[in-house]
């Protein structure tokens, strides 16, 4: 999510072109204002602009057409939800519809009540940028935008950055986890160009065993890490939301140790249990076996196989899979064994191969791998986390119980 110092990729070392860039996409000329997104190469080869689109075949036609359904099927889910109150916050994120940009007397950019500190690294569009509030003194990472810019860029035939934004913004504005990163407020002044997402700040970093290989995470940390990313995608997935780029990149640890999951601008939100995808929007090397075969998929199991695949960073220090082109390394996902150095904890290894199964029917779910023996630890099992809204719906099932004691008591 944020590529500063805090990032978990820099603490460990370049993994490789395939793992560390966003999704697969041509780049564009990024603004200049030191305050908006700067585009770092996320955009689809739909771009368009002077450039001559390139043709795509019936079947990678149907693919996209699918996928622009999924899409628009999940903001429409998103716009239910927000529109009926079903979602999982106790305090609702604050949307502010009025902008004033200045300076301080310090000369520092200000944007409402928020003050410039620096830039601390890029999204999936541009810039995130360090402001603290003069309200509370505290620090937030703001992400900013351009609207006209998202508005060009197109990231698929008959859709444009703006509808990742969007749906990235209605998404957080559901959800609240103490292992996501949590969405304070949105700025969206209808007279201005900007819009401002004003995300908690994750001000840690994170801690790697020099005794190991290189960029490698003791067990005890990456087991710590691995539990909170696990119960993060749990609470992600108990309610319809598939992440889709879950990669180090994207996980962020605060100052006391704890991970929090970040970036949502290629998720998607389901009815039911229908989290079958069509075409996979993440990262190349944490791309699930059945992602890269052009077929349907689960998208809870491909957010497991990227879990896999993050562990296996943890403890190794390297990719499972990795060729030397983008086509190789899809080949190698599909069809080369996953080797497993010797001397690895036999528990470990026991878990790292049921992640990186490349049958999803086979491979290990979130709920099994929150109760495995190398999970557990002293700790015990991963909790099931007791979110707002199941709190909201005991105390509901609570009251009208009592009133129907009351009526029964009264007749």
């Amino acid at each position: 999510m944020f590529r500063d110092s805090f990032s978990f990729a820099q603490a460990m070392g370049c993994f490789g072109c395939f793992g560390c860039s966003e999704r697969s996409r041509q780049s564009l000329k990024p603004y200049d204002d030191d305050d908006t997104y700067s585009n770092d190469g996320d955009v689809t080869s739909y771009a368009g602009g002077d450039e001559e689109e390139e043709e795509i075949d019936e079947e990678e036609e149907e693919k996209v057409v699918e996928q622009q359904s999924r899409s628009k099927r999940s903001e429409e889910i998103l716009k239910y939800k927000l529109q009926n109150g079903l979602i999982c916050r106790r305090f609702l994120v604050k949307e502010t519809n009025k902008l004033i940009r200045g300076e301080d007397e310090d000369g520092n950019k200000t944007v409402n009540e928020f003050v410039r500190q620096r830039k601390i690294g890029s999204g999936s569009y541009g810039k995130v940028v360090l402001y603290q509030s003069t309200v509370d003194g505290k620090d937030y990472a703001i992400k900013a935008f351009h609207k006209s810019h998202l508005l060009r860029l197109r990231v698929a035939p008959s859709e444009t950055a703006m509808g990742d934004v969007l749906r990235e913004v209605m998404i957080m504005k559901i959800l609240e986890h103490p292992n996501i990163v949590n969405l304070i407020e949105v700025i969206d002044d209808p007279e201005t160009d900007h819009f401002y997402m004003v995300l908690e700040y994750v001000d840690g970093k994170w801690a790697y065993d020099a005794s190991g290989p290189p960029g490698a995470l003791g067990e005890n940390t990456a087991r710590k890490y691995l539990r909170d990313v696990v119960a993060g995608l749990m609470y992600l997935h108990s309610h319809n939301v598939i992440h889709g780029d879950i990669k180090p990149d994207n996980l962020l640890v605060t100052s006391t140790g704890t991970v929090k999951i970040g970036d949502f601008s290629v998720s998607q939100v389901f009815k039911d249990d229908d989290d079958q995808l069509r075409r996979s929007p993440g990262t190349p090397v944490f791309t699930a076996p059945e992602c890269c075969l052009g077929i349907t998929y689960s998208g809870r199991a491909a957010d497991t196989w990227a879990v896999g695949v993050t562990l296996h960073c943890m403890i190794l220090g390297q990719y499972p899979f990795l060729g030397d082109t983008l086509q190789d390394t899809y080949d190698k996902i599909v069809h080369n064994p996953l080797i497993i150095p010797e001397g690895l904890n036999p528990q470990l290894k026991d878990l790292i191969t049921g992640l990186l199964c490349k049958d999803p029917n086979k491979r290990m779910t979130l709920k099994a791998v929150a109760e495995h023996p190398w999970v557990t630890g002293e700790d015990g099992v991963v909790p099931e986390y007791f979110c707002w809204c199941k709190r909201k719906a005991q105390e509901e099932e609570a009251h009208n119980g009592i009133e129907m004691v009351a009526e029964i008591a009264d007749s």
